[in-house]
């Protein structure tokens, strides 16, 4: 039996600007500078069948140029090979470029093809990726992040929280870390007023605490019945997480930084997070994020992908428990396609794969460009 073949791998490198300079708690201690824009690695992927898929990785504030070069070395290792032996071209991949590891650049850089071959694999198919995989539910409940920013006067964020219940999200995120840790105590407060008292709030810290202090915050959010605290210590704090964890009532969620699935078993060995906030691009695509998601289901964490909701929405649905999944609108001018909210749930779209195509004014933003062909 003759099977299918990849007879074409384009990558793209595009810079997608954002209309607001963005900081979180990371800018404030002075460990970076404001974000002002996300690079991303796109693979586009044929096959000698006529097949196509799309995939995407990204990195914020640097290593876009490091994920497309890396991209590009290892891509030649996979022309001509069987689209459908996922999990072994994604071995292939780690061993051309095996060098410098199985994380970081590395990992994200094969992501955008794993993310392109599962959705080649689901779009040949004629189903929507969360289908393939097998899904649980139809459409899983979101929160937003995007309005809660600590560049974002109260005001607003207390606006934007009112538009994202309005637009049918059900949580609202903002992110603490403030060097005055009162001036998050004020912001809590002032967001929990506003939103009431049935609507799941979460903070995220984005790593800027010691464990003294991320303890003293979290007893004083006790009162306030948060979903979760975010990244309160370094991300690969995993005993610090776990004490945490054990210390409180409030849940704690971590794991978005993390790029392996190696890293995140330390975190459920040390049972450092109730919830697990892998990201799929950032660990090495769909195939690594399915390894992990069988473990944390095993250890009984729930599940909260971090960003890339396009990508993630699909994933989250084929969660046996009932995740959260986050809504973020920058990505929106990247795609011809919107995701719908609805009655505090996002739904699958029934497109088939993950339903994405990129826009004319995506191909605009692109600064670098690679075709490899058979």
């Amino acid at each position: 039996m003759s099977f299918d073949a990849i007879t074409s791998i384009t990558f793209s490198h595009v810079l997608l600007p954002l209309a607001t300079p963005i900081s979180d708690a990371k800018v404030l201690t002075g460990r970076q500078k404001p974000m002002t824009e996300v690079s991303f690695l796109f693979a586009e992927i044929t096959t000698r069948d006529g097949h196509t898929g799309i995939g995407f990785s990204y990195s914020k504030r640097a290593g876009g140029y490091a994920q497309y070069a890396h991209a590009c070395e290892i891509a030649p290792a996979i022309i001509g090979e069987d689209p459908n032996d996922i999990d072994k071209l994604w071995q292939k991949l780690v061993w051309a470029g095996a060098s410098v590891g199985r994380g970081g650049v590395s990992t994200q850089a094969i992501a955008a093809v794993d993310i392109g071959l599962w959705d080649l694999k689901a779009r040949r198919a004629g189903l929507p990726l969360a289908k393939l995989i097998g899904a649980h539910r139809d459409s899983v409940q979101c929160y937003n992040t995007s309005g809660g920013f600590l560049h974002t006067p109260i005001e607003e964020v207390l606006k934007n929280a009112t538009h994202s219940l309005e637009s049918g999200i059900a949580g609202i995120k903002i992110k603490v870390g403030q060097p005055d840790m009162r001036i998050d105590l004020e912001r809590v407060a002032a967001v929990r007023a506003h939103i009431g008292d049935n609507v799941p709030l979460m903070v995220d810290a984005n790593q800027q605490w010691d464990r003294a202090s991320a303890l003293r915050f979290g007893r004083a959010m006790e009162k306030y019945e948060l979903v979760w605290i975010e990244e309160p210590l370094d991300a690969h704090d995993a005993e610090g997480h776990a004490a945490l964890a054990a210390a409180l009532d409030t849940p704690i969620a971590t794991g978005e930084m993390l790029s392996s699935v190696a890293e995140h078993v330390k975190l459920i060995e040390h049972r450092s997070a109730d919830i697990i906030q892998p990201d799929a691009p950032r660990i090495g695509g769909i195939t690594q994020f399915l390894k992990l998601a069988t473990l944390a289901s095993q250890a009984g964490l729930q599940l909260a992908p971090h960003f890339a909701m396009e990508i993630h929405l699909h994933l989250a649905a084929a969660y046996p428990t009932e995740p959260w999944v986050e809504h973020f609108d920058w990505l929106a001018p990247l795609f011809n396609e919107e995701l719908e909210t609805r009655d505090g749930r996002m739904i699958v779209p029934d497109r088939p794969g993950l339903g994405i195509t990129l826009t004319e004014q995506a191909r605009q933003w692109t600064i670098n460009h690679q075709t490899f062909t058979a």
